[in-house]
């Protein structure tokens, strides 16, 4: 293929990115103190589209940009490039409540799960990047012998797994957490199932330091550029996508777009098995340290952790009704507010700083699709439900790997698309995309 005006912008972009991307280090943050913090540059390369790739991947979140990575560094393939409608941060990234953990049931989650709880633990020294990972353990409790039993046999399934697990008793907790109410007659605590790997990373910073070190290895970053239509050839397979910066042609387009994942995929034609819903979260005033780890509410669905700027940091149910909006309603405003105090009546005397929607792809068991699609060239990462964020590094891992060899990863082989056609369902929650479930 000639060399064309593009690519010359192109290899001189690159050029420049190379020259100003450093490894940071303490002696590189040092000078730049010392220089007064004004030799600091972009981290990552702002690229013009090319007029075709390898591999492209619809979606600048973590989990798009996570797939750029590893494709570039585990499976060699560079170019590749990732379009992003808004920029990068800009989504659902930017929308969750930042908890990681591998503390599932089922056999085709909990090795899934905790491959990518083992990335997140090496992430930020792969990256280069503080991505503030904090282990900071999750405790799930239990307020009746019922739960007990479920929560024993979860932790048990995940050791038969490989992965650790505590059964605490009321006095465990009390010593974890000894500001919960412990003796409300109506949601007495009777234990926990306590993860201490578990705990939270930085949602933000997360896809800056994919977008940083996909950057660097070459990968073409490509912000506001959205997508509005599918090259197909004559045999109907798709060759490229259409953009709003023009078309652009691949040898294989993946899509990882999250709420937006039943938009996308009908432009293709394709309808899918999920449902968009609106997903809330909170923030309340920074505070003196206070919770331990994360804490989630079992007599209902109410879950919180604290930020490193001392902000409460809490959620609950999906709104229950399908929508794309970037905002929710008031019923669940008061619900999860009343789980919230249901647990810890401390939690009204703080102030409500902010609260924010994300549009979550809820698939109709509750785990998600890794897998290719009808058509020839298109590949699918949708319908995380409410366990998006925590698997990002595993999400673009199997993901890459599938774009890469036309195969499912061994971790991700329970995730196909015609499961719900052939009943193979990974029925984690029991409970998909219906609200009355959850």
């Amino acid at each position: 293929m000639p060399t064309t005006h593009i690519d010359k912008q192109r290899n001189a972009e690159e050029v420049t990115f190379d020259l100003v991307t450093k490894r940071y280090s303490i002696l590189s943050l040092a000078a730049q103190a010392l220089g007064g913090n004004r030799g600091w540059r972009p981290v990552w390369r702002d690229a013009s589209p090319a007029e075709g790739y390898d591999i492209i991947v619809v979606g600048g979140g973590g989990h798009g940009l996570a797939t750029a990575y590893y494709l570039a560094r585990m499976h060699g393939i560079r170019r590749v490039a990732v379009i992003e409608k808004g920029w990068i941060g800009g989504g659902n990234a930017g929308r969750n409540t930042t908890i990681i953990r591998s503390n599932y049931l089922l056999p085709g989650n909990v090795p899934f799960y905790e491959w990518s709880m083992k990335l997140w633990e090496g992430l930020e020294q792969e990256l280069n990047y503080n991505a503030m990972v904090s282990q900071r353990g999750v405790l799930n409790l239990f307020h009746s012998d019922g739960q007990r039993d479920s929560y024993a046999r979860r932790g048990n399934e995940m050791r038969l797994q490989g992965v650790e697990s505590d059964l605490l008793d009321r006095d465990a907790v009390r010593r974890q957490a000894p500001f919960l109410d412990f003796d409300t007659e109506r949601f007495p605590i009777v234990g926990g199932l306590y993860q201490a790997r578990g705990g939270t990373a930085r949602h933000d910073a997360v896809n800056w330091g994919y977008a940083r070190a996909a950057s660097a290895l070459g990968v073409d970053i490509i912000q506001n550029c959205e997508l509005t239509g599918f090259l197909r050839d004559t045999a109907g397979a798709v060759v490229g996508v259409e953009t709003t910066r023009g078309p652009i042609r691949a040898g294989k387009v993946g899509m990882a777009v999250a709420g937006n994942s039943s938009r996308v995929a009908a432009m293709a034609g394709l309808r899918l098995p999920i449902e968009s819903h609106v997903l809330q979260a909170f923030v309340s005033e920074g505070l003196k340290p206070i919770i331990p780890g994360v804490i989630t509410f079992g007599a209902g669905h109410f879950y919180i952790s604290q930020s490193d700027k001392g902000g409460l940091v809490f959620g609950g149910d999906i709104d229950g009704y399908n929508s794309y909006a970037s905002r929710g309603n008031m019923p669940v405003v008061e619900g999860v507010c009343e789980g919230g105090m249901a647990l810890m009546p401390m939690i009204g005397r703080a102030r409500l700083l902010r609260s924010w929607g994300g549009v979550m792809d809820m698939s109709m068991d509750g785990s998600p699709i890794i897998d290719t699609t009808p058509l020839s060239g298109l590949y699918l990462n949708a319908g995380w439900c409410y366990g998006g964020f925590k698997a990002t590094p595993a999400s673009g891992w199997c993901f890459a790997h599938l774009l890469a060899t036309g195969r499912s990863h061994d971790t991700a082989t329970g995730f196909r698309l015609d499961r719900f056609r052939s009943g193979h369902l990974i029925d984690e929650k029991g409970a998909g995309a219906q609200p009355n479930l959850h």
